[in-house]
């Protein structure tokens, strides 16, 4: 794998990485940068000079109403500040939640929309505040874009939660761009403030690593947070874009780790991934095996279901962990919290110190997605193939054929 361009087709000597700070403060535009509006180059010199001019007209892939095909469309971008850094996305992977969000599933939208909280690319420009990217870096931008950084919970590494309301990827509002709103990862370019953007390490592929940036991060939080160690045995419901990094970061912890799931022919998948065991929902059999059995559950299905039966596979003062069903729970007995004094609990995503630590954590243990490469003329009937479980187990945009 190459370290200058992240192609594994040859591999090149691997240079060390300058680990700088990463929680870093700044804000604006840089005075020297808007003397002129080439703010950057590329340092392999394999792409065109960044022009800041290039920001009003990007290339992008959105739809105009919740019913409608995607599109090939121009959005507008900010003009950077001197705490940002602007980014040449190479890929984009595709979240159930693009999905519920563009068709409305989660409420209104304004369209036009580019959605896509999942991208890797390259720092082509970078403000004079900058210190945690130069031009030519590998970076990535994962659910949100910016937040207060000032309330409790930022300063707590929980962006994600900010008190005074996070800017998400897409769909937040963002008067400077198009439809008044944030605009996500389906594009050539974004710009962001460099704290909300996580360094990618060199050498890694950086396709399958794109979907740590919402897949990863979202199941390792909470791994993270119930402290998930040797020994224990968990559960994982679900083996989609989610499932399969919960089951995959849980095996690295040394869980035993047992998946549920409705499709048969992800059994075997799920064992060649590491799970100590993999029950389908309607087998009654292999459901009553595991009952008072578990330590942990993390569901990462992305529609409500009845939860009902897997609150009694925990044990005693156990916990269920809800990270993909937005709507109400459905199927929960008060009789199976209190006798047994379990719990439902959920999460979103992870602050952005999280989010680096996961991706240096899959970097140095070589785990990475399970990921189909796609082109943007296919977002639509990828998102098709996604709502009939028919993907293993995260679609990847190629940008870099968006011309």
């Amino acid at each position: 794998m190459c370290s200058n361009c992240n192609d594994p087709s040859h591999k090149p000597e691997i240079k060390g990485l300058d680990r700088r700070k990463f929680l870093v403060n700044g804000a604006g535009i840089a005075a020297a940068a808007a003397a002129t509006p080439i703010l950057g180059a590329m340092a392999q010199g394999t792409e065109a000079p960044f022009n800041s001019e290039d920001l009003n007209e990007v290339t992008a892939y959105g739809v105009r109403s919740a019913t409608g095909a995607f599109e090939k469309m121009t959005i507008k971008r900010r003009q950077p500040r001197p705490d940002d850094v602007v980014i040449d996305i190479h890929y984009a992977s595709i979240c159930h939640s693009d999905i519920h969000t563009v068709r409305g599933d989660w409420g209104p939208v304004k369209y036009p929309m580019a959605p896509g909280h999942e991208m890797t690319g390259r720092v082509v420009a970078v403000g004079s505040k900058v210190t945690k990217f130069k031009v030519g870096d590998f970076a990535g931008v994962g659910c949100m874009v910016n937040s207060c950084m000032e309330c409790e919970n930022c300063l707590d590494d929980r962006e994600q939660n900010c008190l005074n309301g996070t800017t998400f990827t897409y769909g937040s509002d963002a008067p400077d761009e198009t439809a008044g709103q944030t605009q996500g990862g389906y594009s050539q370019k974004i710009v962001v403030p460099q704290h909300f953007a996580v360094r990618i390490p060199p050498g890694v592929d950086l396709a399958a690593t794109t979907p740590l940036l919402c897949a990863g991060i979202t199941t390792f939080s909470p791994l993270q947070h119930w402290d998930i160690k040797r020994g224990q045995t968990i559960g994982v419901v679900g083996l989609g874009g989610l499932g399969h990094m919960a089951l995959k970061l849980g095996v690295s912890k040394k869980a035993d780790v047992v998946v549920f799931t409705t499709t048969k022919n992800k059994i075997a998948d799920a064992k060649n991934m590491g799970a100590k065991d993999a029950v389908l929902w309607s087998d009654e059999a292999g459901m009553r095996k595991y009952v008072g059995a578990l330590d942990w559950i993390i569901s990462t299905v992305p529609v409500a279901y009845n939860m009902g039966p897997f609150v009694n596979l925990l044990k005693l003062d156990k916990t269920l962990v809800n990270v993909g069903a937005m709507g109400p729970i459905e199927g929960v007995s008060g009789n199976a919290l209190v006798f047994g004094r379990k719990n439902i609990s959920g999460s979103l995503i992870g602050g952005m110190a999280e989010t680096q630590e996961v991706v240096d954590y899959c970097a140095s243990r070589n785990i990475k997605s399970e990921i189909e490469m796609i082109t943007p003329d296919q977002i639509t009937a990828a998102y098709d193939r996604v709502v009939g479980k028919d993907v293993r187990y995260r679609f990847v945009i190629d940008m870099k054929k968006s011309a």
